[in-house]
C-alpha cells in the first residue's frame, strides 16, 4: 500500500479569501490533478490555508504548490467580488430593485444592496459578465455609481529577482491579481509599478503574490491622487453639487408650476393653460420617478414604488384630475428628497468615524520631521504627535506623557493617562504633552479602521425582524395591487351586467389608483433597517460594537447573562487589600499605622525586583503610598522555590514567604490571631504572604487579592431592573474564591473550577432553561463559551485584536458600566422597531379601507406613504440620541 502524505499550502486569493465559493472551487480544481488524493481547508491558521493529501510518488510538493498557485491566480481572476458605492439609493425599495435587476445580468453569481450605506455587493464570473456591464445595468436601473477617488501609483523596488522569465511570471500573475487594472515590470532595473483599480487597497495582496513567487518587495513611493482627485472637484463645485441634487431640484420646479397653476386657475385662466401647467408639474416631479419604474419593470420584472406611482400619476391625468396628479407626484417627490436627507444623517453617523482618524502623519527620521500620507507608514516607523492633535496611527509609545481622550473608540468620557509603553489609538485626541508613538498597525489595520469596517458590515446583516418584512412586503405589495384591479374592474363591471352599482367606471378606477399609491411598503421595509443602522451607530460612539441586526436584536431578548471572573468581574491582577502588623490586628486602616507601613517596606524592598504578580502587587501599593523614594535597598535577594523570597535589608534578613514555610522556619513563633486571620484570608479565595525577620520573627503579614472592579454590584443592579433575569458567574477558579467574588458582585449563581468545555455545558444548560443567554469574557479563552451563548461578548476589546474579530458584541473599554447600556438600547431599538412595523402597517389598513369607500385622495394616499416613511424614520433615529 502506497503511503500518503499532506502539505499546506497559503491561498492566492487576494481578493475574497473568505468567499466560500471561491475556496470550494479552488478545492475542486487542485483536486483534478494526478496525485492528489482529497483537500480541505485548514481555518484555524492565521488565514486559511490549502491541505492536500497526495501519493509521493506520483507528485512532489513543489509541484503541487505551483498548481495551487496557478489554480487560485486563475480563480482569483475568473470570479471578482466588489463593492460599488451607489448613488441615488434613496429608499429600500430601490435596494430590491437594484437587487433583482443586476441579479438577472449573466454571470451574476451573487449581489446584496445595502441601503443603509449605499453599496452593492456583486460576486460575478468575468468569463462571462465585465464590470462595465455591471454598472451599465445599474444606470439603466436608474442609479448612478458613484466615481471613487483616483488610486495612487504603487512602486516597488523588487528584491530576488534574478532572471527575466521570472519577472514574465510574476507580471503576468499580478495581471491577474483582482484589484489590479494596470502592472509592468522593469527587470533591468527590478522596478515594480502598480496601478490599483479605483477604490482597491492592493499593496498587501501584490506583496503576498510577490513572496508566493520567491520575490520581496520594497515600496519606493506613493502618488497622491487623493488630492488631485479633491483638485478637480474643487474645480465646479455647482455642477457637483447639481448633480447630486438634481432629483430635489425637479421636485423644486414641480412645486413651483403647482403654485403658478393654482394661480392661474383662481385667475381664471383657461383651462388647457391650467391643466398643462399641472401636467409640467408631474413630468417634471416624476421624470427620475418613471425612468427609474420603467427600467425596474423592464429589467428587474418587478414593480416598484416608482412604478405604481408612474401608474397613478398617469391614471389621474386620464380622469381628468391634474391637480390630484400633479400634488401627488411633488408631495412623493418631496418626501424622497426628506427620506434621503433624514437617512443621511444615520450614514454620517458612522461616516463621521471615517474623519476621526487624520490622512497625514508626522514621521521622525532622527531629528528631522516629515509630513506623509499615513499609507505610507510602515510598522516600526516612529511619528510625533503634538498636543492637541489626533493620534494619525495605532502604536505604542516610546517618549512623552498627556492624557489621551479615547472616547471616539471607547466611549470613555475622561482622558486617558499615557506614558512610554502605553498604547494609543488612531482617531484619538492628544492632550497637552507631545508623544513619540511607534506605529504598530498599517493604516488599513488600525483599530478605527476595523470598527468602520464591522459597522458599515453590520448594517449589511439584516436583522430577523428585518427578513420578516422583507418576506411580508414580497408578499403584500402582490395582493394590494391585485386588490386595485380588483376595485377597478369588479364594481364596474357587477354594475353593468346587474345595474347593483351605478358608480362610474372612472370613479372606481380613481379608487384603485389610490389604493396602488398605498401598496407601496416603503415605510414598512425602511421601518427596521433605519432603527438597526441608527442604534449601531449610537452604540459604536458610545464604545460598544454590535456586529449586526440579529445582534441587537438578541440583546433586548436576553434573560441571563453568564460571566467570567478574572479580567470580567475582577480587575485581573492581584492587589494588596491588606497589611497587618502583630501588633496591629484590628481597627484603624492599615494605612495610618506606621509598624503595618514598615512591614509593607521592607516587604517591597525584597519583591522590587521580582516580576512574580504577587510581588508587583506589594511593589504597586509601595508606590500608592508614596513610599518608593525612601524604600531601603535589599541586597543578596534570592528566591526560595514555590515558597518565598528572602534579602538583607538594614543588615537583618527578611523573609517574604507562605504561611506554611514561615511555621517551619521558626516554629516558636507561631502568633495564633496571626494565624487564625490568615486562614480567614485565604478562605476567602485571598493570598497572604507573612514576612519576617531573623531578629524580631514574624513582623506581619500581606493579604494580596485579585479585587472586584469598581461598580460591579451597581452593573449587576442595574441589568436587574432592564429586566435581565439572572446572572451567572462561570470560572475555573477554585469554589472559595468564586463565592467570595459572587458575593461581592452580587452575582446570582457561581459554577467554578470549570474547564473550558465544561463552560460551554454550562452555557448550553443555560440556554436549555432560559432560552437566551449572553456569555461576556475577554473574547480569548473563553472563545468557545462566547461562541455557544446567543450574544458572546468581550470585555476591552480595543486592545485585542482576537476579542475585536471574533465577538458579537465587543465593549471597547474595559468597562463593564457600558453593559446595561448596550442592553438597554438593543431593548429600546427592539421596541421602536415594533412601533414602526405597528405604524406603517396600521396607517396602510386605515387608509385602504378610506380608499376602498372612496373617502381617501391620490395626494391624500401619498402623503399618508410618504408621511408614514418619515414617520418611522425619524421615531428610528431617536436611537441616535441614545447615551
Amino acid at each position: 500500500m502506497t503511503e500518503k502524505t499532506k502539505i499546506e499550502v497559503s491561498l492566492i486569493l487576494p481578493r475574497g479569501s473568505d468567499c466560500q465559493a471561491c475556496l470550494g472551487r479552488l478545492q475542486e480544481a487542485v483536486q483534478r490533478y494526478h496525485g492528489v488524493e482529497v483537500t480541505h481547508l485548514d481555518d484555524e491558521a492565521d488565514r486559511p490555508r490549502l491541505c492536500i493529501h497526495y501519493d509521493p510518488s506520483s507528485a512532489n510538493p513543489d509541484y503541487l504548490r505551483a498548481i495551487a498557485a496557478e489554480e487560485g491566480a486563475i480563480l482569483a481572476w475568473r470570479y471578482r467580488h466588489e463593492t460599488l458605492a451607489i448613488e441615488g439609493m434613496d429608499c429600500a425599495d430601490c435596494a430590491r430593485t437594484l437587487e433583482t435587476g443586476v441579479g438577472r445580468l449573466d454571470g451574476v453569481l451573487s449581489v446584496s444592496a445595502n441601503f443603509a450605506a449605499e453599496t452593492l455587493v456583486v460576486e460575478y464570473d468575468g468569463e462571462r459578465v465585465a464590470r462595465p456591464a455591471i454598472v451599465s445595468r445599474v444606470r439603466a436601473l436608474g442609479y448612478d455609481v458613484a466615481t471613487p477617488v483616483k488610486p495612487a501609483e504603487l512602486v516597488f523596488q523588487v528584491e530576488g529577482l534574478d532572471c527575466a522569465d521570472c519577472a514574465l511570471h510574476l507580471e503576468e500573475a499580478l495581471r491577474r491579481t483582482p484589484g489590479v487594472a494596470e502592472v509592468s515590470l522593469d527587470f533591468s532595473l527590478a522596478r515594480l509599478r502598480v496601478v490599483p483599480e479605483a477604490g482597491a487597497q492592493v499593496a498587501p495582496v501584490v506583496e503576498r503574490v510577490a513572496k508566493e513567487m520567491g520575490q520581496t518587495l520594497q515600496p519606493e513611493r506613493a502618488g497622491a491622487g487623493e488630492e488631485a482627485q479633491a483638485g478637480e472637484q474643487a474645480g465646479q463645485p455647482w455642477r457637483v453639487w447639481l448633480r447630486r441634487h438634481r432629483r430635489d431640484v425637479m421636485a423644486a420646479v414641480a412645486g413651483v408650476l403647482i403654485v403658478v397653476a393654482a394661480g392661474s386657475d383662481l385667475l381664471g385662466l383657461a383651462e388647457p393653460v391650467v391643466a398643462g401647467l399641472y401636467i409640467a408639474a408631474i413630468v417634471c416631479g416624476g421624470f427620475y420617478v418613471a425612468r427609474a419604474g420603467w427600467t425596474g419593470l423592464r429589467m428587474a420584472r418587478s414593480l416598484d414604488m416608482n412604478a405604481l406611482m408612474t401608474i397613478a400619476a398617469a391614471g389621474s391625468i386620464f380622469v381628468g384630475e391634474w391637480a390630484e396628479g400633479a400634488v401627488a407626484m411633488f408631495l412623493f417627490a418631496l418626501g424622497n428628497s426628506l427620506e434621503g436627507y433624514t437617512m443621511d444623517r444615520a450614514r454620517n453617523a458612522i461616516r463621521g468615524l471615517i474623519k476621526l482618524s487624520p490622512r497625514r502623519a508626522t514621521v521622525l527620521h532622527g531629528s528631522e520631521e516629515t509630513q506623509v500620507g499615513v499609507e505610507e507608514l510602515e510598522i516600526g516607523d516612529r511619528i510625533l504627535v503634538r498636543p492637541g492633535e489626533r493620534v494619525p496611527m495605532d502604536g505604542a509609545v516610546l517618549s512623552g506623557e498627556s492624557a489621551v481622550n479615547q472616547a471616539p473608540i471607547t466611549g470613555e468620557s475622561v482622558p486617558v493617562d499615557k506614558g512610554p509603553g502605553d498604547e494609543v489609538f488612531a482617531g484619538t485626541v492628544n492632550g497637552q504633552g507631545a508623544l513619540t508613538v511607534r506605529v504598530t498597525h498599517l493604516a488599513a489595520d488600525t483599530t478605527i479602521a476595523r470598527i468602520i469596517r464591522m459597522v458599515e458590515e453590520a448594517q449589511a446583516q439584516k436583522a430577523p425582524s428585518q427578513r420578516f418584512v422583507d418576506r411580508f412586503a414580497r408578499v403584500y405589495t402582490p395582493i394590494v395591487i391585485a386588490v386595485a384591479a380588483a376595485v377597478a374592474i369588479v364594481p364596474p363591471l357587477a354594475g353593468w351586467l346587474s345595474g347593483a352599482f351605478s358608480a362610474p367606471f372612472g370613479e372606481w378606477f380613481y379608487r384603485a389608483l389610490v389604493l396602488l399609491v398605498i401598496a407601496c411598503p416603503c415605510a414598512l421595509v425602511i421601518s427596521t433597517p433605519v432603527s438597526i443602522v441608527s442604534a449601531i451607530a449610537s452604540a459604536a460612539r458610545a464604545g460598544v460594537l454590535i456586529k449586526g441586526g440579529a445582534y441587537l436584536e438578541a440583546l433586548g431578548a436576553l434573560k441571563v447573562i453568564a460571566f467570567d471572573k478574572t479580567g470580567t468581574l475582577t480587575a485581573g491582577r492581584p492587589q494588596v487589600v491588606e497589611v497587618r502588623c502583630i501588633e496591629h490586628q484590628t481597627g484603624a486602616p492599615w494605612s495610618e499605622c506606621s509598624t503595618c507601613r514598615d512591614v509593607l517596606a521592607v516587604a517591597a524592598a525584597v519583591e522590587r525586583r521580582s516580576e512574580h504578580p504577587l510581588a508587583r502587587a506589594i511593589v504597586q501599593a509601595a508606590e500608592e503610598q508614596g513610599m518608593m523614594a525612601t524604600l531601603p535597598v535589599a541586597e543578596g535577594v534570592q528566591a526560595v522555590a514555590g515558597r518565598g523570597v528572602q534579602g538583607k535589608v538594614d543588615g537583618r534578613r527578611v523573609t517574604v514567604g507562605s504561611h506554611t514555610y514561615i511555621h517551619q522556619a521558626y516554629p516558636d513563633q507561631a502568633h495564633h490571631e496571626v494565624c487564625d486571620a490568615i486562614d480567614a484570608a485565604q478562605a476567602a479565595g485571598q493570598t497572604a504572604m507573612v514576612v519576617s525577620d531573623d531578629r524580631d520573627g514574624v513582623m506581619g503579614y500581606i493579604v494580596v487579592a485579585d479585587t472586584l472592579r469598581a461598580g460591579v454590584a451597581e452593573v449587576m443592579a442595574a441589568l436587574k431592573r432592564i429586566g435581565i433575569e439572572r446572572t451567572v458567574m462561570l470560572t475555573g477558579d477554585n469554589e472559595a474564591t468564586a463565592r467570595a467574588v459572587a458575593a461581592a458582585a452580587q452575582v446570582d449563581e457561581v459554577q467554578a473550577g470549570l474547564l473550558p468545555e465544561q463552560k460551554v455545558a454550562a452555557v448550553e444548560a443555560l440556554l436549555a432553561s432560559y432560552g437566551a443567554v449572553a456569555m461576556v469574557g475577554d473574547g480569548v479563552n473563553d472563545a468557545p463559551a462566547l461562541a455557544r451563548a446567543s450574544v458572546g461578548i468581550a470585555m476591552g476589546a480595543a486592545g485585542t485584536d482576537t476579542a475585536l474579530e471574533t465577538a458579537d458584541v465587543a465593549l471597547m473599554a474595559d468597562d463593564l458600566g457600558k453593559l446595561p447600556f448596550a442592553v438597554r438600547l438593543s431593548r429600546r431599538a427592539r421596541g421602536i422597531i415594533r412601533q414602526n412595523v405597528a405604524l406603517s402597517l396600521g396607517i396602510k389598513a386605515v387608509f385602504l379601507v378610506l380608499a376602498v369607500a372612496g373617502v381617501a385622495t391620490l395626494w391624500m394616499a401619498v402623503f399618508a406613504d410618504m408621511g408614514a416613511s418619515l414617520i418611522v424614520t425619524f421615531n428610528g433615529m431617536r436611537l441616535l440620541r441614545e447615551r
